[in-house]
């Protein structure tokens, strides 16, 4: 099958360098000098895992060059930047290509459906510490790697859902092809979204969330309200979903950080309303009461 990979930072970079690897058909779609860097030598990877090497060639392109007709399209964009990739898709796509979207925000997904009803748009997440170290270089700085998506109305499903499946485990990408994606989208959220008002609010990275502590007892009170939220909604966690996330953390070396940090870090425009606002205004819609992002949303900018 041939893939398209809308953006080629810590997740959609570290998907195609993965499955170009594997000798799958993929072209990331970049922009300035980390696409000239990509076009010029490659992509290179440094990993807490496989070491350091390099994939290359890689096809890599930017929307005004691209000409291709992909299978399937993995979104792997900001969730301030989902609503420029709409028109390139509508022209890259076929009528039986597949949009797997892959961002930190909840409910992308089904608000990228509306924008593109000609199009199955199913439900994903994924599960990575990486980031663009400088252009044309990738740091995975943790083992895990694992892409969850599926539609979101079982009337929806098709069998290429099962090959994309297979096609990333072959790469040595987990793949969970889930018939309950709702939840398990909103589970992912239950980190990154803890995991990036807990940052932001301390200015702390995974090592300072790893220690005991009020940093980490702060993380673990934001997971359980987001579980709160959750069954608010009438969504159902599996297991314990606090020491579950907990593990997640522990896993990762102790300088990784979320993507929304490092963007308000360098000035740059971060998620922080669709990880941090968006739940406390979630939270009124459903009636619920979570004191301790009310409190760090204040902290960081009055609703």
């Amino acid at each position: 099958m041939e893939y398209l990979i809308i953006g080629a930072g810590g997740t959609g970079g570290c998907i195609g360098a993965y499955m170009t690897e594997a000798g799958k058909d993929v072209t990331m779609i970049a922009r300035g000098a980390h696409l000239k860097a990509m076009q010029a030598g490659g992509l290179r990877m440094e990993t807490t895992k496989k070491g350091n090497y390099t994939v290359s060639p890689v096809k890599v392109s930017d929307m005004e060059h691209y000409e291709g007709h992909p299978d399937v399209i993995f979104v792997c964009v900001k969730g301030y930047s989902l609503e420029e990739t709409v028109p390139f898709i509508r022209r890259a796509a076929k009528a039986e290509t597949v949009v797997i979207p892959l961002l930190n925000l909840y409910g992308t997904g089904g608000k990228l459906q509306t924008r593109l009803p000609e199009l199955l748009v199913t439900d994903g997440c994924i599960y990575i510490a990486a980031e663009i170290r400088e252009p044309g270089c990738l740091w995975q700085n943790g083992d895990i790697f694992r892409v969850v998506y599926g539609v979101r109305e079982p009337s929806e499903y098709r069998e290429v859902l099962a090959e994309v499946k297979k096609d990333l485990e072959d790469s040595g990408i987990t793949a969970l092809l889930s018939d309950q994606i709702q939840r398990d989208a909103l589970q992912k959220f239950s980190y990154v979204s803890p995991a990036a008002a807990c940052g932001q609010y301390y200015d702390a990275m995974a090592g300072d969330m790893q220690k005991p502590g009020e940093i980490r007892d702060t993380f673990a009170a934001l997971i359980g309200e987001v579980d709160r939220l959750a069954d608010a909604m009438g969504i159902h966690f599996e297991g314990d979903i606090v020491k579950t996330n907990l593990d997640i953390l522990d896993s990762l070396t102790p300088e990784a950080s979320t993507s929304m940090q490092r963007d308000v870090k360098k000035g740059k425009e971060s998620e922080m309303d669709g990880l941090i606002f968006e739940v406390v205004r979630m939270a009124k819609k459903y009636g619920v009461e979570l004191p301790m992002y009310e409190k760090i949303a204040k902290a960081l900018k009055p609703l």
